[in-house]
């Protein structure tokens, strides 16, 4: 398909309710997200936001997710729009491709206008698809690509369905090949170099490939979308860097990036840990031998950004070295940070002349499993082989190795683990408790004073702020602010309980059935009432759309519609409670939202009534001043008004003031 046509068609309307029919959201969040079942929702660590309490809860039932600790949620893709920076569409399109639905579209015709509207963005993420199909096809499809490319990876002992899986191609001989397959296909040269893919000296306007004769190893997203490439060289005789990565670009930023973690995070959530190493052939070959939970850091120094990553899915990791890596005591700093985010680390040194894609290819792969697990050992264990390596019977050397181990326990943030790994080394080395301790209060202040002085200077750095103290336009109705309070929740009682049937008795004890909606917009249009949110207008207008059509349209109505706006509006009104307000776990059962509707709804319109004649009442008021000077008959009109408005507050005050004696219902 064209490009831009990708861009411009529509998905039908028909496709997305068969998505929203078909996808479940506690699958696609926890992708990203490790769920554990709490009552009938799951839970997990929010991925928006740092805590260490779990408040991110997932609805089955509703197929709704809730991040308590940042206020969003949304359905399972508003989730995907979130994480992964997708529009609505892309959105979609990915979870389409994930559950197997063929997508339906309507074509429009492309204009220059529809051209223009493309992000840069999306272009990017574009450019990557076609250059990883090209990359591929040439792989498998081109005598130069199969003879080079696929004879390496032959050599390297990877099987096709490997490949396949991590997508590797070949780049050609041919200095600008896909460059100029790209321009052929429409793509600017501005496209081409900002993506990394491209260059285009003064001296070769036609452009040159970055990759051309290497072999490709795509780096992909969270969810699957390639960001950029990695390239290795197969001549040993070019005086040129082993291996090529992009650029970064707006969607490449490599200390954001895991090698390996779309096609790994299944079996690290599974699994429970992640085993981190260091290139992309260590993850290949074990996933060629059966072992999945694995994922690379692509040679650059491990970042928060990349264990924030892990952490979604697992806190445990395991770090795989080389048995002859001279950048060991250079990991110690790994180490510090994946303590500081609060992960279980453990460490394991292949024997001499191994790394873990030379080991996974030597042995099955229950040996690999068994001798991960039996040779792995706690950083502690780790810093001191690696650091009594060198030291010999030197006290200070000795001291000093103790002291940078304290160093590592003292990142470690949960106090009770402190003081298991303080007694570990306390047992290890013959040292006292208390000596260990004063150690660790020394390390913490030095690491305290060194963050406080990076603080400093960044806000040095920063723009001066001026503060704005008691700013009017702050200054918030509070007639207005209840008004609209009520509104909303009608309009949740409407989205939540809308075909709850209400038993009803009208004033001559006739008795009646209605529903929660119908009540409601009787309330409304009795009252000829004024949305104060605009929002909740565009609803109302959708439920009466869906009555004159004989339905009867609640929340999940509202999912799959295109406007995202009011999708997301939609969603948020529904209910879904953390478990971890549970309070039934103390024996205390306090009421819950929805448990008394036919009240719930009764007193709410009651109580809405109220404030919006009260609201009324401020309005004509003021609208009285402008007419005492200028209208002496809309004057008095106005003040007839008033009095009128004023008796049936007065009215409705009364029967509130009975429903809260009776217990009917209480104004809240």
């Amino acid at each position: 398909m064209n490009f831009f046509v990708y861009f411009c068609s529509m998905i039908s309307k028909q496709t997305i309710d068969k998505i929203f029919s078909t996808i479940r959201v506690e699958e696609i969040v926890g992708e990203y997200v490790q769920l554990k079942r709490a009552g009938s929702n799951f839970k997990g660590l929010s991925p928006f936001h740092d805590e260490k309490t779990p408040s991110f809860v997932v609805s089955a039932s509703k197929q709704i997710w809730k991040d308590f600790s940042t206020g969003k949620g949304g359905t399972a893709i508003s989730f995907l729009m979130e994480i992964e920076n997708f529009t609505y569409p892309e959105a979609l399109r990915h979870a389409a491709k994930k559950y197997g639905i063929e997508i339906e579209e309507d074509q429009k015709d492309f204009s220059e206008e529809a051209k223009n509207a493309q992000s840069e963005r999306d272009l990017l993420y574009k450019i990557h698809e076609v250059a990883n199909d090209f990359f591929q096809n040439f792989l498998w499809e081109v005598e130069e690509g199969r003879s080079i490319g696929l004879s390496y990876f032959k050599e390297r002992e990877l099987r096709d369905d490997i490949i396949k899986k991590f997508q590797l191609g070949y780049s050609p001989e041919k200095k600008n090949a896909f460059t100029e397959y790209a321009l052929e296909k429409g793509y600017s040269k501005e496209i081409l170099e900002k993506s990394g893919l491209s260059i285009f000296p003064e001296n070769s306007p036609a452009g040159i490939d970055r990759f051309r004769e290497r072999v490709i190893f795509p780096i992909h997203s969270f969810s699957g979308r390639v960001l950029g490439f990695g390239a290795r060289i197969l001549k040993n005789n070019v005086k040129t860097a082993k291996y090529l990565n992009s650029p970064e670009t707006e969607i490449y930023h490599k200390s954001n990036v895991l090698y390996g973690l779309n096609q790994s995070k299944q079996a690290i959530s599974r699994k429970n840990v992640c085993l981190l190493v260091e290139g992309y052939m260590d993850v290949i070959s074990l996933h060629m031998s059966g072992i999945e939970n694995v994922v690379a850091s692509s040679g650059t120094s491990l970042t928060t950004e990349q264990i924030k990553l892990i952490k979604r899915l697992t806190e445990n990791v395991t770090i795989l070295f080389d048995g002859d890596n001279a950048g060991i005591k250079a990991s110690f700093r790994s180490i510090d940070m994946l303590l500081t985010e609060g992960m279980n680390i453990r460490v394991m040194l292949f024997p001499d002349g191994d790394d873990p894609d030379s080991f996974a290819r030597k042995h099955p792969q229950e040996y690999v499993e068994k001798f991960i697990e039996n040779e792995a050992m706690d950083f502690i264990d780790f810093k001191a082989e690696i650091l009594f390596k060198e030291i010999g019977d030197d006290p200070i050397k000795k001291a000093e190795a103790i002291r940078d181990i304290v160093k590592s326990v003292s990142f470690v943030q949960n106090a009770l683990k402190r003081e298991v790994y303080l007694k570990q080394v306390s047992t290890k080395f013959g040292l006292s408790e208390q000596s260990l301790f004063n150690e660790l209060d020394v390390q913490k202040q030095i690491t305290q004073n060194q963050t406080h002085k990076a603080q400093i200077k960044a806000e040095a750095q920063q723009p001066a702020k001026l503060e704005v103290v008691n700013d009017p336009r702050d200054y918030i109705d509070p007639v207005l602010f209840n008004v609209t309070k009520l509104e909303n929740d009608l309009i949740n009682h409407m989205l939540n309980y809308g075909d709850v049937v209400l038993h009803r008795t009208a004033p001559d004890q006739q008795k009646y059935d209605i529903t929660v909606i119908e009540e409601i917009l009787h309330h409304f249009e009795e009252d000829d009432y004024e949305f104060q949110v605009e929002l909740n207008k565009r609803i109302v207008e959708y439920i009466k759309e869906g009555i004159e059509k004989e339905e009867l349209r609640k929340g999940n109505f509202f999912f799959g519609l295109m406007d995202e706006e009011l999708s997301k509006a939609a969603v948020n009104s529904m209910n879904i409670y953390s478990e971890l307000n549970d309070w039934t776990t103390r024996n205390i059962f306090s009421p819950n939202y929805g448990d008394k509707i036919p009240e719930q709804v009764a007193g709410d319109i009651l109580i809405h009534k109220f404030r919006y004649v009260n609201f009324l009442i401020s309005k004509a008021k003021g609208e009285l001043a402008e007419y005492a000077e200028s209208d002496e008959s809309k004057y008095f009109e106005q003040l007839k008004k008033i009095q009128m408005l004023t008796m049936v507050s007065k009215e409705l005050a009364k029967i509130l003031n009975y429903s809260a004696i009776t217990g009917i219902y209480t104004d809240r």
